[in-house]
């Protein structure tokens, strides 16, 4: 592998690391060979950080190129999609490889492929080998998981194929191996990655760097999928075993070397080394001193514009407000202990609707303000926002309260891929589908418990006692939406269950409009409203009414979305690909 002149001026510059100069003095720098490369252990390390950089997730993942956020395909926001409308074409999810591109995921995998060949080639010790080479292999299991959710079994290319000729042409024309094949080449990479890297980084300066529990987690997440409804239409307890299997190694890993669950559900965020939920993390940085400044955007993305230099793009929809379970546990309406009505949806909710979802009165620290109120009502048909929300509410979850507006777009908050509670949260589902039922309970509660859910007399964090197998199964995918709202969750749980129909066909999203009343309202209402108690506001100055926020069409997701088309562009550049049986082909994803 040979590296520009300007890629490793770049490194050399930004890292300010003497290991450069001890390689490349007096070398030529416009074609400095592989050999010379993965001989130094700096030089190596740099490439394998590149690989991190073009490969950990940035926030809420799309479907690939000009695909919306999968926030917007869900109950959980909105956001006007093919997908829902049900007119989505056989190319439109199209981050296959129909062209060179380093960007997609066919891309970055010959990346990572020639990164493990120049490294076994390399003169480093055989133990850094290992785990350089693990660490690069945690992530080219992360892209082809990627496509096999997307598509079902694809092309598992595992050495860097030629670039150019008709013989390297005619190689690099690859069939699809089956779905069952891509999952065990997903698996064994990741228990390669298991074998070789620490179950802690030693330095803090290796913060985020791939462990033992994170791998194995991912292992966990992907086990779990080729286990679920997708994947595993017949409820083949084998694939049940194979996930709990790997979401126990995962959960044991990490509670030996001191993973958990963050004290904090809403400040588990901010806390960055050592963070004990943080299992899989994207860094982030605002330092322009010794490190190029790698900014996290979701931030400033989400908060409302005025706050900010954008924002507003995650705005919760009504039925995500709505979906949270009330203090003690129980469902809005199903609670004995808390009456909940839609014009006081905000009372003695779950705690963490109040650190999810920020609404009309909600007090929410943001720009260094601690006691900032959020209003988003109407007065006289107007706003009181310079800018309106859509669905009348915000997003509030990892959005960072301390810097002043012009600092939002600079956030070096980490975004959290997998946390503990997810681990947690996999483990009880797996243990649901081997009949485990009182471990998924253990779990459950667990989680409920952070979130400080009342126990209520019974101890059961207001769960149904003696739930059946089925009924766990929906209890998980509950707590799943609540816990992961705003993470990206929702749309794979919904898809790899396939209950996007049920929970989604023939419905529109809803939003809210608060209104001021147009009597009995104190004149000074603009101004002392931040004094005002919010029951009293709502009870007697608020109107709360609905509006529906897909106004062009009913959601009709299509069955075949559940395994997306290969698009037509990559069978033409490679004759050996074939379609999906469920978009007229032979190829059946489900062997």
């Amino acid at each position: 592998m040979k590296l520009s002149h300007k890629f490793l001026a770049a490194f050399c510059s930004s890292l300010a690391l003497t290991g450069c100069m001890k390689v490349l003095d007096k070398t030529d720098l416009s074609s400095t060979s592989g050999a010379l490369i993965f001989n130094d252990s700096t030089l190596t390390q740099m490439n394998l950080d590149y690989i991190y950089d073009q490969n950990l997730p940035a926030g809420i993942p799309t479907l690939g190129p000009g695909t919306p956020s999968v926030t917007s395909l869900t109950d959980e926001s909105y956001g006007e999609s093919k997908l829902l409308e049900g007119t989505l074409l056989v190319n439109e999810v199209g981050d296959f490889g129909t062209k060179l591109d380093a960007a997609n995921n066919y891309g970055k995998i010959r990346v990572i492929n020639m990164f493990l060949s120049d490294v076994n080639g390399g003169s480093l010790p055989r133990l850094t080998k290992n785990k350089l080479r693990a660490q690069a292999q945690f992530f080219r299991a992360w892209r082809y998981f990627d496509l096999v959710r997307l598509y079902g079994g694809v092309p598992m290319v595992l050495t860097p194929l030629a670039a150019v000729g008709v013989e390297a042409r005619d190689q690099a024309f690859l069939p699809r191996n089956t779905t069952s094949e891509s999952f065990a080449l997903i698996v064994k990479d990741l228990d390669s990655t298991i074998a070789s890297v620490p179950g802690k980084w030693a330095s803090t300066n290796d913060w985020g760097r791939i462990t033992k529990g994170s791998a194995a987690a991912f292992k966990g997440r992907v086990l779990l999928t080729a286990a679920s409804p997708q994947f595993n239409p017949t409820d083949d307890v084998t694939k049940w075993q194979a996930s709990y299997d790997a979401n126990k190694q995962a959960y044991d890993l990490l509670t030996a070397n001191g993973y958990g669950l963050n004290s904090s559900f809403d400040q588990l965020w901010f806390q960055e080394v050592n963070n004990p939920e943080a299992v899989l993390i994207t860094g982030y940085n605002t330092s322009s001193a010794d490190q190029a400044r790698k900014n996290n955007g979701y931030d400033n993305a989400t908060r409302p514009s005025y706050t900010g230099t954008s924002g507003g793009s995650n705005q919760p929809s009504w039925e995500m407000v709505k979906a949270f379970p009330m203090l003690d546990g129980k469902k809005p309406g199903e609670s004995t202990k808390y009456t909940y009505t839609d014009q006081s949806f905000y009372k003695n909710r779950d705690p963490r609707f109040d650190k999810t979802i920020a609404y009309n009165g909600a007090t929410w620290p943001m720009n260094g303000n601690n006691t900032y109120k959020l209003w988003t009502y109407f007065a006289g048909g107007k706003t009181v926002e310079p800018k309106a929300t859509n669905t009348g509410f915000y997003a509030r979850k990892a959005v960072n309260p301390a810097p002043a507006i012009s600092e939002v777009q600079y956030s070096g908050t980490d975004w959290i891929e997998i946390r503990f509670a997810e681990v947690l949260l996999n483990l009880a589902e797996s243990a649901v589908g081997v009949n485990k039922l009182d471990e998924a309970y253990t779990q459950l509660k667990a989680v409920r418990k952070r979130a400080g859910i009342e126990a209520g007399t019974d101890n059961m964090y207001g769960l149904k006692a003696n739930m059946t197998r089925a009924e766990l199964f929906s209890a998980i995918l509950y707590e799943r939406q609540i816990e992961f709202a705003f993470e990206g969750k929702r749309f794979w749980d919904l898809r790899r269950w396939k209950l996007i129909e049920k929970t989604l066909n023939g419905t529109k999203r809803t939003g809210v409009t608060i209104n001021l009343k147009t009597t009995g309202v104190p004149a000074d209402f603009a101004t002392t409203r931040d004094n005002v108690s919010l029951d009293k506001a709502y009870t007697d100055y608020f109107t709360v009414t609905f509006k529906q926020l897909d106004t062009k069409y009913s959601i009709n997701w299509k069955p075949e979305y559940y395994f997306f088309a290969i698009p037509q562009q990559a069978i033409d550049n490679n004759p050996k690909l074939i379609q999906n049986t469920t978009w007229g082909g032979a190829f059946d994803p489900l062997n």
